[in-house]
């Protein structure tokens, strides 16, 4: 079995599934940091070399460098240099108005001392509010650092075309844009992805699983309503109300087992390779925690969904359009069920001394 790998431009291919960290930072459940952090090493040797954070996912970005640190002293710069690192800049929306340059390229040089690595090898930009201060200027920031050579390649997250053509308007190369994208929620195949190919911009998906509830864990079981301490589950049981009722994600479930029969798989892996197998997709962003979950991760790379698959999927699909409208124009709502249980003012903490000059 070998990991997929796909190229984002020439001279970058990045491993197809690339470890998720969202569900290392606070609002997902206890964590076992030390345990997750040596347990990194196991999905570098299995070929799974892509990590995704953000600076707004509280003490990842450490907890990645300290996994790199450690591995360039113990294995050599030769196989710590595998890591690829994806972050991502999302600054505070009650600073989008104010924010300076020099207040960007702070958090850019944060990223770097957190992460312990000379150079971020993706940055994916995100501004709450493009109606307030100017996104297009702070990626200009972003790449002027790419020329200082802080930044490899530049990215956008959660955004659908209107929001993200802007910046190639710019001339601002884009290799990449990350956005939700699953068998319950296909909003980017509507317009994104086609205008994506005309640019030749690849998609890294999350949400592939739905926090867990496309899993077998789920198969069978009756709807819990909203009662999680997990924010993650929250999120991701909003996008099943969008989907349908819980009979039809319960039916769901059904037919993805009845395809991984077939195939010798589990259910969650026939979700990601639907996801893997959509047009313009280079990867699916998986928040695997520890290498316990590897072997099952790594299932993904067994098998292909054939034609018979795609079509019997394509056509349960069309009794469940799920969530309508442009990429992340519910969760972008503050005033919506999605976009309350969103946390919008993440990226300045009191322990942040970089920004806190400038943030008085």
């Amino acid at each position: 079995m070998t990991v997929e790998t796909a190229d984002l431009c020439p001279g970058y291919a990045i491993s197809r599934v690339i470890k998720g960290g969202w569900q290392l930072a606070g609002d997902h459940g206890p964590v076992e940091a030390a345990s997750a952090i040596a347990d990194m090493e196991a999905f570098v040797d299995a070929g799974i070399t892509a990590f995704d954070c953000a600076d707004i996912y509280t003490g990842v970005e450490e907890m990645i460098g300290t996994f790199i640190a450690d591995l360039r002293r113990r294995r050599g710069s030769d196989i710590s240099d595998r890591v690829q690192v994806h972050t991502k800049l999302v600054p505070d929306l009650e600073r989008l108005d104010t924010l300076t340059a020099d207040e960007v390229e702070a958090i850019v040089d944060r990223s770097l001392k957190r992460l312990q690595i000379e150079r971020l090898h993706l940055v994916q930009f995100y501004w709450w509010d493009s109606r307030v201060g100017s996104p297009v200027r702070a990626m200009e920031v972003l790449r002027r650092c790419q020329e200082k050579g802080k930044i490899a390649h530049l990215g956008v997250t959660n955004w659908d075309v209107s929001e993200t053509a802007p910046f190639l308007a710019e001339g601002i190369e884009l290799v990449s844009t990350q956005v939700q994208y699953s068998l319950l929620d296909r909003r980017p195949a509507r317009t994104l992805v086609p205008w994506c190919a005309d640019h030749d911009i690849r998609l890294l998906c999350y949400g592939t699983l739905a926090g867990g509830f496309l899993t077998e864990n789920w198969l069978g079981k009756p709807d819990p309503g909203f009662e999680f301490e997990n924010r993650s589950l929250v999120k991701y049981r909003l996008i099943i109300d969008e989907f349908g009722p819980w009979s039809t994600f319960q039916a769901l479930l059904r037919l993805l087992e009845q395809i991984g029969n077939r195939h010798g798989v589990t259910l969650s892996s026939v979700a990601t390779r639907w996801v893997l197998q959509q047009p313009q997709v280079a990867a699916a962003i998986v928040g695997a925690r520890y290498a316990r979950h590897l072997p099952k991760t790594l299932e993904v790379f067994r098998f292909n969904l054939d034609e018979g698959d795609l079509a019997e999927i394509a056509r349960f699909l069309e009794t469940a359009p799920g969530p309508q409208g442009p990429v992340f124009a519910l969760e972008r709502d503050r005033n919506g069920r999605h976009g309350r249980i969103m946390k919008y003012n993440l990226n300045t903490r009191p322990d942040d001394a970089v920004l806190g000059a400038a943030n008085g």
